[in-house]
């Protein structure tokens, strides 16, 4: 069995000024600093996690997050990215319609919810099949996530309550070709 620790990038300037962040980039803010460095205190230390390996989007907020997380190399890939928002990226979140927002962004250049929600599964579970690994970092970003959840909630142990917070971990264990949910770690910041 492999255990795979799921993490949402901290806080970044784009939080805070509610815009919409997907495939662009802002820069973690202080809080998105101490927010990572309270996950691999308050998580990863005190639970004793031995990672091994680590990979994490290419976006410059999942990268720095994993680097306050973590000392251990590690890759960044393309496919670990957020949602891509097309045109609306950058633009305020009160343009954002209701959810499920299904196919709504592919009209401005972007992804539809059943892309994202391929794509992100299919490079995680790559990425947890080919490694020799039993401990994984993977960092990324709320809405990927949360899309990746949805396509393994019927085999999760632990059912997610709390919304997917910044540097919230979730813990799956991967066995059978099955991630099933462990844990959900939301840091206190």
């Amino acid at each position: 069995m492999k255990s795979l620790y799921l993490v949402r990038h901290g806080q970044t300037l784009f939080n805070v000024q509610h815009k919409i962040q997907g495939f662009c980039d802002s820069p973690l803010t202080p809080l998105g600093i101490q927010e990572a460095k309270a996950t691999k205190k308050e998580y990863f230390e005190k639970e004793h996690v031995q990672l091994e390996e680590a990979h994490s989007s290419t976006s410059e907020r999942a990268i720095d997050t994993l680097k306050i997380i973590t000392d251990l190399p590690f890759e960044t890939n393309k496919n670990l990215r957020e949602w891509n928002f097309g045109t609306y990226e950058g633009e305020g979140e009160h343009l954002n319609p209701p959810l499920p927002y299904n196919d709504f962004f592919v009209q401005f250049g972007g992804e539809s919810q059943k892309e994202l929600t391929a794509r992100i599964n299919q490079e995680i579970t790559k990425i947890v099949r080919q490694s020799p690994n039993k401990h994984i970092l993977i960092v990324s970003h709320g809405a990927a996530i949360a899309n990746f959840y949805k396509v393994w909630e019927k085999y999760n142990t632990f059912k997610r309550t709390e919304r997917i917070k910044n540097c919230s971990v979730l813990k799956y264990d991967f066995d059978d070709d099955i991630f099933r949910l462990k844990t959900m770690f939301n840091p206190d910041c």
